[in-house]
Order: C-alpha cells, then structure tokens, then sequence
C-alpha cells in the first residue's frame, strides 16, 4: 500500500471519527436542550455546591439512622435535623417521615443520596414559567429542587400527614411527590426554603409538546416562541390546548376518576390555583404493539397488584411474585401480541383479587401459584369466545362491572402501571405516551384570595380565572378532563 493510500484511509477515519464526535455533541446539547449546566462562575454555581453537600449529610442520617416502626408517629412529622458545614447550616424538616415515604414509593436511599450529591452539575430548568422560584434540576432530570416560602413550607409540613394518608390510600394518584424539606443558612443572607419533588416529565428526551391547565380562561394563553435556538422550553397552556384530545380508550374512566379522587383532597384543604400538568410523547410503533402484548401485562401486573408494592420498581408480595413470575412462562414471547382489550384485561385482574381476598392467604407459595395459572389460563381461554365468564366461575354473585368496581375499590383505584422510569405520571394511550401531574398546592383560599376573586368577577364579568373557591375549582378541573379526554 502507498503512502498516498494509507493518508487517504488515515483522513477518511479522521473524518468518521470527527462525524460521531458531532453527532454526540449535538446528541448531548439536544438531551440538555432546556437547561443550562450550573458550572464554575454560574451565579448559583457555590449555592448548588451547598445543597450536594448537606443533602448528601441530611440523607446520610436517614439511612444510618433507619426507622424500625411502620407507622409514624408525632415526632416523625416534627423533626428538625440541624446539620452545620463549613460556611452554612442545612436544616432538615419531617426527616423520618419523608424516609418513610421514599421507602413507600420504591426508593433506594442510596440512589436518591448519589442523584442529589454526585459531581455532575445540577441543571438550571429554563421555561416560560412567571414564577418567581428557583428551579434546579438533578444531573440525571430525576428530582426537581424549587425555592418556597415560609408560609408554604408551613403549610405542607402541617398537612404532610394527611398528603402521606391520601398518597398511601390511592397509591396511583396524579399529586406531585415530595420527597424532602430544607432549609438552607448561610452567615448574612435570607434563609431559603427548598422542596424536592419527582420530576413529572422525566424522562424528558421524545416529549413534544408540554402543558399547564387551570381548567380557565384569563391569561391561559402562551405565545410560542419563534426564536431560532431558543433553550426556553415552552409550556403551553389551557387556551392552546383548544382542538386536541387526550385519548385513553379504556384507562379514561380511571383517568377520570383519579383526578377527581385527587381534587376532591385538595378541596378539603382549601386549596386552589393548582395545576395539572400534562406532556405529550408519540409512542413507536414497538411500543405500541408492547402494549398490547399479554407478557407486557403479567409484567405491568407485578407494578400494581400488591397495596404495599415499591411502587417505581414493582415490588409484590413473595406469593403474587412467584405466581406472577410462573405464569410468564406461557406469556413471555415477545411476539405474542393479545387479542384481548385493555378493559378484559383489567376484568381479569378484578376476578383474580376479587378471588384472591377469599383465598387461603396461608396457603403455601406452589398453591397460590396453582390458583394464578388456573385463573389466568381460564379467563384468557374462554373469555373471548364467551360474552359472560367461564362455567367454572358462574357460581360468583353479581356481573362482571361489579366484579370490576369491587376490584378498584379494594386495590385503592389502580391500574395496570406502564413500564417506564416515571411509572406513577405515565400513562398510555393507542398513540401517545401521557404525563401527568399534579403541582403547585400551596395556595389556600383565605382572606386575600376571597378578596382577589370578588375584584375578578367585577373586572371580568363574564370570564373564568383561578381565583376561585377550591369546590369551584376542583369542579371546574374535573370538567376539563372530561371535556378534552377520549
């Protein structure tokens, strides 16, 4: 080979080799698109420093210190954690509790401990937002860190209790999930108040289009940004939602349902102007044709079967996990796509638990086994073929809807999970993945805002606004849902 050929194969590689470093580059700048790295000379950049470190320190307590009790008590929603470092104190509120609360949900301290301390820069999350707050995000887009005010902090820590109680009795709701409180203080400045919650729209990559909805009319409408390269993520808003559809097909119902379980809780704690969030994702068509596969049910089974599940990572009890795991074996082909709507699915699930409450709960793990294939194996068999349940089965009271609204009020109004990082604020539909969320939930309706509505409804006669009382409010929430779902 000549010298000539071997310079040509050498730049041709230098050239490939330049072609996938752009291709990561761009891949990188388009996965941060939104966000701006909090680095060296950023103006939050010793403040975010801060935060690592004594989150690293308040997390580092709850798993040294590991509570042993499953039920709180007083003192678990009272606890201050008073931790000093050099150049400032980190205060930490309700630490047992919200310990607890991250077990609930599926969380590994240790995981949380690494997104909230690790060298990675937290990301600055740039919208279009007026809020006043200031936002940070986790490297990995897991949890948001937002300012709050006193008064606010003191609102959710006096009704954390009754957040934990509605969270663990409708395991599946919209509600934003707080993770932690804060307090940071630093020698002459301002004590500030932070909140850690779940990120909504996590994760974030194929989303296309975001949304904040009141359920109102007065300054619900954003203009898109023209701008070519702008980093501000839009966030649209109810009047740009006008003409489209959220389309659910069998999981409307539960949709509905949940928001209304989920508003009539923010009622009875006199709150309003609270948001629901809601993002757009089209699905692939894998995905699609994943979603309609038995295997992919029996696995979405296992996030939502136990009231007591890790309800991020799917936990079950030893006797459903081994029914479950052994029923895979005559689902897991990948290529074995049910014929069977998401509605008969769910009618299973409701005979098995409806069955299941009456079962032996001491029978051994091989007879709870047995029990699950028969079950599944039956219903799948013959269901298809027969508008009413197998012969084996008609000796059960009541229609199979009743079977089914029996079922949801045992299993705490649930669903089939879907499999994803963020099963809690996902949910999917025949083309599109939804997420949703519910944010915000600090503002009651006391003496200013009663004030703020009657100059309204003077000032804008004939308009919907926010300022309204929260029965109002959660009615007119619940409306929209209905209105714009399918």
């Amino acid at each position: 080979m000549g010298s000539s050929e071997i310079q040509a194969e050498g730049s041709e590689r230098h050239r490939g080799t330049g072609k996938l470093r752009r291709l990561w580059r761009i891949r990188q700048e388009w996965k941060l698109l939104g966000f701006f790295e909090i680095n060296c000379g950023h103006e939050f950049y010793d403040f975010t420093c801060m935060l690592k470190e004594g989150l690293k320190a308040a997390v580092q307590e709850a798993m040294d210190n590991p509570r042993t009790a499953d039920i709180l008590n007083e003192a678990d929603f009272t606890a201050v954690l008073k931790q000093a470092h050099k150049g400032f104190e980190m205060r930490t509120y309700a630490g047992p509790a919200f310990s607890r609360f991250r077990d609930f949900l599926g969380m590994v301290d240790s995981d949380y401990q690494q997104s909230l301390s690790c060298e990675s820069a937290y990301l600055q999350f740039i919208t279009n937002s007026k809020s006043t707050a200031n936002f940070f995000l986790t490297n990995d887009k897991r949890f948001f860190l937002k300012t709050q005010s006193k008064r606010e902090i003191r609102f959710l820590l006096s009704n954390l209790a009754k957040y934990f109680e509605h969270l663990e009795r409708y395991p599946h709701s919209f509600l934003v999930k707080f993770l932690g409180v804060h307090s940071i203080i630093v020698p002459q400045e301002k004590k500030k108040y932070f909140i850690i919650m779940q990120s909504v729209f996590y994760p974030h990559e194929r989303i296309v289009e975001r949304y904040d909805i009141k359920g109102c009319q007065l300054d619900r409408w954003v203009e898109a940004s023209l701008e070519e390269g702008s980093h501000i993520i839009m966030v649209f808003k109810d009047l740009n939602f006008e003409g489209k559809t959220i389309c659910l097909d069998e999981q409307r119902a539960w949709f509905m349902h949940q928001v209304e379980l989920d508003t009539q809780f923010l009622k009875q704690l006199d709150v309003m102007d609270y948001s629901l969030l809601v993002a757009f994702q089209p699905l692939h068509e894998d995905e699609q044709a994943i979603n309609r596969t038995l295997a992919n049910i029996i696995a979405r089974t296992k996030r939502s079967l136990n009231p007591h599940s890790s309800l991020l990572h799917g936990g079950t009890e030893p006797t459903d996990l081994a029914c479950l795991s052994s029923v895979m074996q005559y689902t897991s082909s990948a290529d074995q796509i049910s014929n069977y709507t998401g509605s008969s699915l769910h009618e299973f699930l409701a005979y098995y638990m409806l069955q299941k409450s009456n079962f032996d709960l001491h029978a051994g793990i091989a007879d709870h086994n047995d029990f699950f294939q028969e079950a599944l194996i039956t219903y799948l068999s013959q269901a298809s073929s027969c508008e009413q349940l197998p012969k084996t089965l008609s000796g059960m009271e009541g229609s199979l809807t009743n079977i089914a609204d029996s079922c949801l009020r045992m299993t705490q109004n649930r669903r089939l999970l879907p499999d994803s990082r963020n099963p809690l604020h996902v949910i999917d539909g025949p083309e599109f993945r939804y997420f949703v969320g519910i944010i915000d939930l600090f503002t009651v309706y006391g003496f200013r805002k009663k004030l703020e509505h009657l100059w309204k409804s003077i000032r804008y006669r004939g308009r919907s606004f926010s300022t309204v009382s929260p029965s109002h409010y959660a009615r007119r929430l619940c409306q929209w849902v209905e209105e714009h779902t399918t």
